[in-house]
């Protein structure tokens, strides 16, 4: 199934339960419009309070919206029938620190003592900004975000720290005012940009050698604007090297219920 079959696929619950299937393992940029995406981070528990200490103090690449239980993969706050172990098109492995390998569920790698916390991507606000007008080449090649290390320091959280990673989407220059105004009403989503332009002042050597995601070519008159990206936990969770960490494969988000113009507490009756 590819994104051209999901389109008359309604509600976040039908997208999920397709995913859920196994019908779609596709990237989810310019799914659900309206609905919240999040990155996904799922982690033994003795590390989970120190991770939450290291997003709260850098809420720009890793806005917190959603915590489950310790050992319930139900991520009931986001979605009454959210599966974390299934709801996934993609998860990545990493074991002390190094990839291991990718899969479609994680039922067989889930145990008691994990936590997952969910965090707002970007691919929220690409429907406003689409919706005004302005191009996502990503969506429009069908391919997904790039994504590049950058030299921004962050805030450390116990064992986590690093860098910022940010996903890149070229526009004109008369569109770029816009795109700011836009993104900036989405908190939850990581917000307006962190960099325009000059790719090299944010420690990235080549657009044409994303980190992450795929190249996506500037035409003339346009410029790289940068957001900061979901990625960056993922980033700082390998830098830690704890024994094992599943994630979002990157461009593979979960799909919640909440709208996409929530504020925080998200979780509030």
């Amino acid at each position: 199934m590819t994104q051209h079959d999901l389109a008359g696929f309604r509600t976040a619950t039908d997208l999920r339960a397709a995913i859920r299937a196994g019908a779609f393992t596709g990237h989810t940029a310019g799914l659900a419009q309206g609905r919240l995406q999040c990155n996904i981070a799922i982690l033994p528990q003795a590390y989970a309070l120190d991770f939450l200490r290291f997003c709260l103090r850098n809420p720009k690449p890793c806005p917190i919206v959603g915590v489950a239980e310790t050992g319930d993969p139900m991520l009931r706050t986001l979605g009454p029938d959210i599966d974390i172990r299934t709801d996934l098109p993609r998860y990545n492995l990493y074991r002390t620190g190094r990839f291991s390998e990718s899969v479609t569920d994680i039922c067989a790698y889930w145990s008691e003592d994990m936590v997952t916390v969910a965090l707002g991507c970007s691919f929220t606000f690409e429907r406003a900004l689409m919706a005004a007008g302005l191009p996502m080449r990503h969506v429009e090649q069908d391919v997904t975000v790039p994504m590049y290390r950058t030299n921004l320091r962050l805030q450390p959280g116990g064992l986590f720290s690093g860098e910022m990673v940010v996903s890149m989407r070229p526009l004109s220059g008369g569109d770029i005012p816009r795109a700011v105004e836009i993104s900036a009403r989405y908190p939850l989503a990581h917000g307006a940009p962190v960099h325009v332009g000059d790719p090299a002042a944010i420690g990235i050597g080549s657009l044409d050698q994303p980190d992450w995601g795929d190249a996506v070519a500037l035409r003339p008159g346009e410029v790289p604007v940068f957001w900061a990206c979901g990625v960056t936990s993922q980033n700082a969770l390998l830098e830690a090297g704890i024994p094992l960490v599943i994630t979002h494969a990157p461009g593979h988000m979960l799909i919640s219920d909440i709208d996409e113009h929530a504020e925080l507490p998200i979780w509030a009756d």
